[in-house]
């Protein structure tokens, strides 16, 4: 992990050679930030709730799913745009070095402009927690622990299956998009809140559900179920499946050519 850290020093002291458009990019990134939040305020104007969650507790599932997404943008930029290595033939050189691909893959690339995503999303959360009635134990400091490492392996293990993707068709973006910016607009809110066949979905296929839903139920006083507070657990298990599709990829992988 020394490497990944002295990577990161590196990326953002090449971000920092250039102060001004490090600066302007970090406050575009806030009011971009600040758009999908008072949309979610706008709506609460015109209704009280939506199947039953309150405009605070919509507030947490979506500051949880956006610390997740914000995490891995910054710490795991080099997976998100993993197309780039392929198209520019830098994966083969990654693949002559004796250490482990995806540990390079994350060293490639960072993006701490989208720090400013991380402490609004803290924010938000902080809001939100303030204007809950949560009648505080161990049991829900280890939820709320769980769901935010959750919702960042989550997003790493979405990328990671976007980057394999890319083994077989050189660019996945728009795919990537369905499942990271669209699988994130819509898991800002409680799963529950959709169809019956989305909410089977985002699941069993994709688990946003132990994100920020399950847990969410728990954490709030609208279940008892002990077992809903441990659920983000098995988003470590969706990750497996994640990185055995990467490897199976990379296996059939044979250079971009000259």
């Amino acid at each position: 992990m020394k490497i990944y850290f002295e990577s990161l020093a590196m990326h953002l002291k090449g971000e920092l050679e250039y102060r001004v458009n490090f600066i302007l990019s970090f406050l575009s990134q806030i009011l971009v930030f600040f758009t999908y939040y008072f949309i979610i305020i706008a709506l609460f104007t015109k209704f009280d709730h939506i199947k039953g969650f309150t405009m605070f507790e919509v507030l947490l599932c979506f500051s949880i799913i956006q610390f997740g997404f914000s995490f891995n943008e910054v710490f795991a930029r080099g997976v998100d745009k993993f197309d780039n290595l392929i198209i520019q033939g830098n994966f083969d050189r990654l693949l002559l070095r004796p250490k482990n691909i995806i540990l390079q893959v994350l060293c490639s690339d960072s993006d701490f402009v989208k720090v400013s995503r991380l402490i609004q999303a803290l924010i938000v959360m902080g809001v939100a927690l303030a204007n809950l009635s949560i009648e505080w134990n161990i049991f829900r400091v280890i939820t709320l622990i769980l769901m935010l490492a959750s919702a960042c392996v989550i997003f790493f293990g979405i990328f990671l299956a976007a980057a394999a993707y890319c083994f077989f068709t050189v660019q996945g973006l728009e795919v990537r998009n369905v499942f990271t910016d669209g699988g994130k607009h819509m898991a800002q809110y409680p799963i529950g809140v959709f169809k019956k066949g989305f909410v089977y979905f985002f699941t069993f296929i994709i688990p946003y559900a132990f994100v920020n839903y399950y847990p969410l139920l728990y954490f709030i006083g609208k279940s008892d179920n002990i077992l809903y507070a441990f659920s983000p657990i098995l988003v470590i298990l969706y990750l497996i499946p994640c990185i055995i599709i990467f490897y199976f990829g990379m296996k059939r992988y044979t250079s971009v050519g000259s």
